[in-house]
């Protein structure tokens, strides 16, 4: 079996809020997760382009279209869960474009099973991505 175990998944809300954001925008849109304090936990939507991605980012794969970045401290801390990218009603304190809507996103995660992180998706550090 060669299917990859996916890194970050989506819920349903999640990709209609993605559908009305892409809809009003002129760009395709990133995720990036920080591991900042506060709402700088939270992941955080931009067009694709007005976050600059760097040497200290993790490119975990795409999410509903959208490539999903993580800090690469943090992706220690989280390399063997599974993320579920969803929203919560509230305004976040953020950059991040979703929260003139009066909603976030957010984060949900499980442990990967054993079986699961032997087939992982692969990441890519932000200059290799860059470099594509």
């Amino acid at each position: 079996m060669n299917e990859y175990t996916p890194r970050v998944l989506i819920t349903e809300d999640a990709k209609t809020i993605i559908d009305q954001l892409k809809n009003s925008n002129d760009n395709d849109l990133m995720f990036h997760q920080s591991g900042g304090c506060c709402d700088g936990s939270s992941p955080m939507c931009f067009e694709k382009g007005d976050f600059i991605v760097g040497a200290s980012d993790v490119w975990m794969g795409k999410v509903y279209g959208c490539d999903f970045f993580m800090n690469e401290d943090q992706f220690d801390y989280w390399k063997h869960t599974q993320l579920t990218l969803d929203i919560v009603q509230g305004r976040g304190s953020s950059f991040s474009i979703e929260i003139p809507l009066g909603i976030r996103f957010m984060i949900r995660s499980r442990l990967f099973t054993s079986e699961e992180l032997l087939r992982l998706n692969p990441i890519m550090t932000g200059e290799e991505y860059l470099e594509q």
